[in-house]
């Protein structure tokens, strides 16, 4: 585990590594090739379960955490992480990754779950672009409704939300959701309102980067009546210095 940069979560726990959505805006492919190791022969320590997936059992083996470069990967030795940190922690599961990706078997993510539930302190925000699996997993009884748990989906325009909104609106209400709307690439009209929203800019230097207008973040932050809203650093420049960054657990704090 480790601390994080990213402004709504304290650590980050990289239990799985990896993704097959192909964003081209995603700054996980790019560190993730930035450590891929040129050569990787040793396999001794790693198993195939099928698919293209991959098993790292040990940490500091050949290779390293990136030996299979952005390919889904389980890091079976960090399971036992969040146990072993004392002090309460915000903790962005699957910053490296899509938990909640097709290609992830139910296996991978129940290990995942059976750890932050033996780890109560901690609170764990997972994230998807892929919903459904939520719902998927609900209806097979294996996602765990707990207070400590909150569940997201990332949009980045329109088309994204009309694909993605009634999967979290189909969940009871008794499940804790938020929307990413990150990069945000587009004005979103946003009907069903989860509630928590997050909103931020892309980052990094891609050729093609989408910088969001004001009046696309207003008419989120408008919309929002009993929602709050978290605006990340990467909003600075297009909203001002009075940033809005709220927490629906109540550690609530506007930037001055």
């Amino acid at each position: 585990m480790n601390n994080t940069k990213i402004d709504w979560a304290t650590m980050s726990w990289n239990p799985v590594t990896g993704c097959l959505h192909n964003c081209s805006y995603c700054y996980a492919r790019r560190i993730a090739q930035r450590f891929t190791p040129a050569t990787s022969d040793n396999w001794d320590d790693c198993t195939q379960p099928g698919g293209g997936l991959h098993e790292i059992r040990t940490k500091g083996s050949n290779g390293g955490p990136w030996k299979y470069g952005f390919a889904p990967t389980l890091h079976s030795y960090r399971l036992g992480e969040p146990a072993q940190v004392k002090k309460p922690q915000t903790i962005f599961v699957g910053s490296m990754c899509d938990l909640f990706g097709e290609w992830v078997p139910d296996e991978w993510i129940e290990a995942v779950f059976t750890t932050c539930l033996s780890a109560t302190k901690h609170r764990y925000l997972f994230l998807t672009k892929n919903p459904e699996r939520y719902l998927n997993l609900y209806y097979k009884d294996k996602l765990p409704e707990q207070a400590n748990f909150w569940y997201g989906a990332t949009i980045t325009k329109q088309d994204d939300y009309e694909s993605v909104w009634r999967k979290l609106a189909d969940l009871p209400q008794t499940y804790n959701t938020f929307f990413s709307i990150e990069p945000m690439h587009g004005e979103i009209n946003i009907g069903f309102m989860p509630p928590w929203i997050i909103i931020g800019a892309e980052t990094g230097n891609r050729k093609d980067k989408c910088i969001p207008r004001r009046e696309w973040v207003e008419s989120i932050v408008l919309a929002c009546t009993e929602e709050v809203v978290f605006m990340k650093e990467s909003l600075r420049p297009v909203w001002g210095d009075n940033l809005i960054q709220e927490f629906p657990w109540g550690d609530n704090h506007v930037i001055p």
